[in-house]
This record gives C-alpha cells, sequence and structure tokens, in this order.
C-alpha cells in the first residue's frame, strides 16, 4: 500500500518510519524541504496511486484548515483525506462536508503515543465509515502496537467520533498527571518523612493499582532531574482538556477532576496568581493568618 503524509515533525516522521518499516510505502510533504519528499502539496498527490490515500499530521485549526483548502482542487473522486492531528471533532464535519461534493471521503484518527509511538506502536481511535477503514485498515494495523488489534485500535463510529474520542482521552490524561504532580509534591514536601521520593514513584509501578505508562514516565523523568531544577512549572494546553470541559457542560455531565486539571495548568502560567493572592488576604482577614510579604 502507498500513502502521502503531510506533516513530518515529530510525530508525523516517527509514524513514517514505523509505516516504512511494516511495508506501507510513503511519500511524505513538509513544509521543512530537509525533511520532505516532495517540494509541494500538488507533487505530493501526483505521486500517489488512485484512488489516493492522504493522512494529515499537523497542528489543529487554521493548519489543518490551510491544508485541507491546498488539498482539494487536486483530489479527485474515490481519494480519502484522513485527518490524524488533534482536531476537534466538529471541525470534522466541516472538513468533510468540504470534501464530500468531489466524492472525496474523509476520516479522522485520534493519534496517541507521542515520541514512542515509533518504538511501541500508536492508539488509534477512528471515525469514519466501515468501507473507508477496511480500506485503511493495513496502515492501521502497521501504526497500532503489535498484539490483539482491539487492544490498541478501535472504529469509534462515523466521521468525528475519532477525534470526539480522542479529546476524551486527552481530559483524563489531564487529570492523571495533576494527580500523580499533586501527589510529588505533598511527598517532595515531607523529605524529613520521605527519604526517597523518586524511589517511592518507582516502586508504585509494580503491583499497585495507580501503576501506569505516565508513571513510568513520571519515573523516569525524576530519575533525570530529581528536584525539576532544570524546568519551569509552566504548563501549556493544546486544546483537547477545554473541549472536554466544553462538552461536558454542553451535556450537564459533571467533570470535576477533569476540569480542575485544566484551571491547574491555568495557576502555572501565573508567576504571582491574582486569585492566591486573594485567598491570602482573605485569610489574613478573617482569621488573621500571616501573608508572605512581596520582596
Amino acid at each position: 500500500m502507498h500513502i502521502g503524509l503531510i506533516g513530518l515533525g515529530k510525530m508525523g516522521n516517527n509514524m513514517r518510519a514505523r509505516l516504512e518499516s511494516k511495508g506501507i510505502e510513503v511519500t511524505g510533504y513538509d513544509t521543512n524541504p530537509d525533511v520532505s519528499d516532495v517540494a509541494t502539496v500538488a507533487d505530493l498527490v501526483a505521486a500517489l496511486p488512485t484512488p489516493r490515500v492522504v493522512w494529515m499530521m499537523v497542528p489543529a485549526g487554521a493548519v489543518t484548515d490551510a491544508v485541507v483548502n491546498d488539498l482539494e482542487p487536486h483530489l479527485e473522486k474515490g481519494d480519502l483525506v484522513v485527518d490524524g492531528g488533534n482536531s476537534r471533532f466538529t471541525e470534522d464535519f466541516k472538513h468533510s462536508a468540504q470534501l464530500a461534493p468531489k466524492g472525496v471521503d474523509f476520516m479522522d484518527v485520534g493519534v496517541s503515543g507521542g515520541v514512542w509511538g515509533l518504538q511501541n506502536g500508536y492508539g488509534l481511535m477512528v471515525g469514519g465509515s466501515a468501507a473507508q477503514v477496511e480500506r485503511v485498515m493495513p496502515v492501521f494495523d502497521a501504526l497500532r502496537p503489535d498484539g490483539p488489534r482491539d487492544e490498541g485500535f478501535v472504529h469509534v463510529g462515523e466521521v468525528g467520533a475519532g477525534h470526539y474520542a480522542k479529546m476524551v482521552h486527552n481530559g483524563i490524561e489531564y487529570a492523571l498527571m495533576e494527580a500523580y504532580a499533586e501527589g510529588y509534591e505533598l511527598l517532595d514536601t515531607r523529605k524529613d518523612i520521605i527519604k526517597d521520593v523518586t524511589g517511592t514513584f518507582k516502586a508504585w509501578q509494580r503491583g499497585t493499582v495507580v501503576r501506569s505508562w505516565l508513571l513510568e514516565l513520571l519515573v523516569r523523568a525524576l530519575e533525570q532531574d530529581p528536584e525539576f531544577e532544570h524546568i519551569e512549572g509552566y504548563v501549556q494546553d493544546s486544546g483537547e482538556g477545554r473541549w472536554t470541559v466544553e462538552e461536558a457542560l454542553e451535556n450537564a455531565v459533571p467533570v470535576p477532576t477533569i476540569s480542575a486539571s485544566i484551571f491547574a495548568r491555568f495557576v502555572s502560567r501565573q508567576k504571582d496568581s491574582p486569585a492566591m493572592k486573594a485567598v491570602a488576604a482573605l485569610r489574613n482577614q478573617f482569621g488573621g493568618h500571616a501573608v508572605k510579604a512581596v520582596d
């Protein structure tokens, strides 16, 4: 099988390498000529056998819109566009409708695995028609982890379902990371009792109910920098957590843990949180609690 891949950053380039190692032929395009196989999107489309499969791995929003717009004039009936980035599921409806008049199909795939996907395989959550899923199954089988197909791949539903599932996945991921981070801070604070913070987390990797791949990554980070002296406590978000909370509000589904993890990230971006200043001032007013003066 031969597909086109647009976007050869950390994820896209690793995906190309894994696909090629599994016997899938890949023609890649990127705005960085050092990693691109062709010079333009038009050249990419021309290099592919018909009916074509073009997989996008580019940032959500304006960049994805631009790529779809660039592709549209060059595609023909029977071609398929796959969005493997982190687009919001509502964008899938828009892009599918945009391509449909030309007879071009659309599919959305939530991809999880990060920089480790090349070695371990990627978790895939797919939205699209059953016929198109079957058509691209050799690609999915190459990308997913080795082992049973249903442990790393799911056809969630029609267009939009893949990115919806990935959105919720990332919302959960936010909450899990926040829980581990809060536990780390509490353990690190009580070094009079806890003499080996890294070792504590490492011991949890076997036989405990909180073991996970995220915990393994936290241990890895602690072994590299036990006090996190070389990084700032600033945490960005890519959108999926916010979208999860917005969907929860729209559907009256309580997600207090995921919501709290998003707000904690916002706090991390404030050098001196106004909210925490207000809390300190109120505690001083009603209880006479001491406040820390600015130097």
